[in-house]
Order: C-alpha cells, then sequence, then structure tokens
C-alpha cells in the first residue's frame, strides 16, 4: 500500500497540489485523471520523490523508492545507450539478475541499436521493458499507452492486469478512457490540484459520460463551419 496525507505542492506562487490525502493498496490499479496542468503527473513526480512537497508519503514496503518503478510520459535517454545498456543499467541498480535478456525483450526491441535511433514507440516500450524486469512492488505509469501501437497497446494491458493478480499497486495516468475502463479498480478525478471524486468501477460509465458532456460543452462551430 501507498499512503499519501496532505500533500502539497507549489511553484513560486502556483499551488499545483493542495492537501491531497489517499491511499493505494495492494493489489489494485488506480486511475488518475484531470485536464492538463490538473496535477497528474507533479503528484506521480512527489510520490517517486522527484519533486519536494509538504505532507507524508509513505508505504508498507519502505523505502518506497527502492520498489517503485516509475514510467513517464515521455522517457529520458542518454544519447550514446543501446536497449541492452539501458536494461542493465536500470536492473543493476536494484540488484536483478536474469539469464537471457533475448527471452524477456517481448516487444521484439533492437536492443544492441543506440536508443537514439528508436522511435517513439519503441522507447516507451524500452522504458517498460526495463521498469517492469527491476521486480518492483508499486508501479506509476504516466500516459503509457501514448505513442504505442495497437498491438503493444493489447500486451500492456494484459501486462497491468498480471501486476494486479500479482499483488502489486499500479497508478496509471491516460487520456484514453477506455483504457482506464478496463484496467482500473477506481478512478481518481483531480481538478485544479485537488481530488474532486472517487470513483468506483461500477460508476465509471456515469463518469465517462460526465467528462464527454463537459468536453462537449466547448463551441467547437467555431473550428467547423457546415
Amino acid at each position: 500500500m501507498i499512503r499519501i496525507a496532505n500533500i502539497s505542492k507549489s511553484y513560486g506562487n502556483k499551488k499545483v497540489l493542495n492537501d491531497i490525502s489517499s491511499n493505494f493498496e495492494q493489489g489494485k490499479v488506480y486511475g488518475i485523471v484531470g485536464e492538463n496542468g490538473a496535477g497528474k503527473t507533479t503528484l506521480f513526480r512527489c510520490i517517486a520523490g522527484l519533486e519536494s512537497y509538504t505532507g507524508d508519503i509513505s508505504c508498507d514496503k519502505p523505502p518506497l523508492k527502492n520498489r517503485l518503478g516509475l514510467l513517464t510520459s515521455e522517457p529520458y535517454y542518454l544519447n550514446k545507450i543501446t536497449g541492452e545498456e539501458y536494461i542493465y543499467v536500470l536492473t543493476d541498480a536494484r540488484k536483478i539478475q536474469f539469464r537471457s535478456l533475448h527471452e524477456r525483450n517481448i516487444f521484439q526491441l533492437p536492443l544492441k541499436e543506440y536508443v537514439s535511433n528508436y522511435s517513439t514507440s519503441m522507447k516507451k516500450k524500452l522504458a517498460l521493458t526495463a521498469v517492469l524486469l527491476q521486480e518492483n512492488d508499486y508501479f506509476i505509469l504516466d500516459e503509457p499507452y501514448n505513442g504505442i501501437d495497437l498491438e503493444s497497446s493489447i500486451i500492456l494491458s494484459h501486462i497491468i492486469h498480471r501486476l494486479k493478480e500479482t499483488g502489486k499497486t499500479i497508478l496509471i495516468s491516460s487520456h484514453i478512457f477506455s483504457t482506464l475502463k478496463d484496467c482500473c479498480d477506481q478512478i481518481l478525478v483531480l481538478e485544479a490540484g485537488q481530488i474532486r471524486k472517487m470513483v468506483e468501477k461500477e460508476n465509471f460509465q456515469e463518469l465517462e459520460e460526465e467528462m464527454r458532456r463537459k468536453v462537449l460543452l466547448k463551441d467547437i462551430d467555431k473550428l467547423i463551419k457546415g
């Protein structure tokens, strides 16, 4: 379990997170939704220990940073590093060893090539592979479906379900609501740095309709004329 209590974060005079509290239980998947600027990525970075904040973040298997796998929306890579080297850097940091990386390469990535030659989709799949091979107990997946192909999206959804079955705690953000409906046990709606509501699985359809109505309030006729 990950526990966050009264988390607040400001950049100068701008408050991005405002007194957020929640518990994320073992063996469950939590979706985080909200408009751009609502605070999703900042919340993830705070949990991962990449940002300073006020409040408290704890887990049942401390230290959290040693058991947390973070997949950022745009993974960063050094210019002259191969896919294979990148995976070994991340797994060696956790003292994880395995016999054959080739057998673990389910996305069939060209691991001997420089990551700088990878497409956006390949970079996202490489980062996901490395995070999974770290054998983490907690996972934060920030927009994991962005930029990947349909086949990889299907594989990713099965991976998330499998992580849940093995008792992991997963936090995921996505602008593709159908992926959250399929994977999540609960969805948290962030607005202006606060949790506006927490929605259980049986009410996902209602939330989707609410979000659709909100989007359609925008006057698209200003852009499209008959």
